[in-house]
């Protein structure tokens, strides 16, 4: 059987390498079992408040209840709290792509669409020899959805490494709100900016710094420094969470 918590040696598509620290079978069972009570009570609350506010509801209207607090608590946490839930937050892990990129909605989807296959018949048998053999410890959910669940401490450390030099670029006011999706590519772009060299990064900015500005101040703003200073600028501008 394989060592608790062992390091696993990531690389991006642009040749970056690091190491993350998947969390074993303990300590996601631990932040289960908090996450586990605290959906019960949602359920408990949701049932209490359906009999008191005159809706009975039968067998299948329980069945499906518990369905949705378990798979919509999960993803809802996930995607609005940086891949952790209530029980992760709590002794720090995080969900997190398999190449160490945050977590996407469709990837938080399909992990936990396939929770069901995890506790098969209420045992966790499955889930603990997933995760127990496999390399990075991951379930079903997480091969299919291509995810890791690792310790914060250390993945942030990585990552704040990796932007430490953006103290240093002159921050760039969006023209317009832009989404999650999009400050995390902003951010990621900015991390791997340093292995791409200047025309490489160039070439890869063109197509979204032309999605992203608006007009002649959004230009004017980039100075003289091409698509990928226009890009690192708006990184620097969402990058306060993590310098």
């Amino acid at each position: 059987m394989k060592s608790i918590d062992s390091a696993l040696r990531v690389q991006t598509p642009e040749g970056i390498g690091f190491v993350l620290y998947p969390a074993g079978f303990l300590i996601r069972g631990c932040a289960y079992i908090i996450d586990w009570l605290i959906q019960w009570l949602l359920i408990i609350a949701i049932m209490l408040w359906c009999v008191y506010g005159g809706f009975a509801g039968g067998y299948w209207f329980f069945l499906l209840l518990i369905f949705a607090v378990d798979w919509f608590y999960h993803v809802f946490f996930e995607l609005g709290f940086g891949g952790q839930s209530i029980g992760k937050r709590i002794l720090g892990i995080r969900v997190v792509r398999g190449d160490g990129s945050p977590l996407t909605p469709g990837a938080s989807f399909m992990r936990n669409l396939l929770r069901f296959a995890d506790v098969f018949l209420f045992l966790n048998l499955i889930a603990l020899l997933c995760i127990s053999l496999s390399s990075g410890f991951r379930r079903i959910g997480d091969w299919a959805g291509d995810t890791l669940v690792v310790y914060t401490s250390r993945y942030e450390a990585f990552f704040q490494d990796s932007l430490s030099w953006l103290a240093n670029v002159q921050a760039i006011s969006p023209p317009r709100s832009l989404s999650a999706e999009e400050k995390q590519a902003l951010l990621m772009f900015a991390r791997r900016y340093p292995l791409l060299g200047p025309a490489r990064a160039d070439e890869i900015a063109r197509d979204f710094a032309a999605l992203l500005r608006s007009g002649e101040a959004a230009r004017a703003a980039a100075g003289s420094g091409g698509d990928s200073a226009y890009l690192l600028g708006l990184a620097r501008k969402f990058s306060g969470d993590v310098l």
